[in-house]
């Protein structure tokens, strides 16, 4: 039997799929048929869809991060500033960094 390349399928694609699957107007073996693609993978691009959808509008949950703290980065900036300048001085006394920069 011959091996059959893998086929990638766009994001635009797949939404497609999903969103007439959500649609409800056909059934899976006809969108399957209408899509080429195997009624499994329409089922999950529609359960990806679902799960996802609230990300759209901001009401992931999931992927939210915490607030930065921005204190705490200032701060770490302040530092690493002082020990660059620090080393810049200490390089430009030995000799291994010229003082014209």
């Amino acid at each position: 039997m011959a091996k059959i390349a893998r086929r990638t399928h766009s994001a635009v694609f797949k939404a497609k799929v999903a969103l007439s699957a959500l649609a409800g107007d056909k059934t899976l073996a006809e969108l399957a048929q209408r899509f080429e693609v195997h009624p499994n993978q329409v089922t999950e691009w529609k359960r990806q869809l679902s799960e996802r959808a609230a990300d759209v509008f901001g009401g992931g949950g999931a992927g939210v991060q915490p607030p930065v703290d921005l204190k705490v980065l200032h701060a770490k900036i302040g530092q690493l500033t002082l020990e660059n300048d620090f080393l810049e001085g200490a390089l430009t006394k030995v000799g291994l960094l010229s003082a014209k920069r």
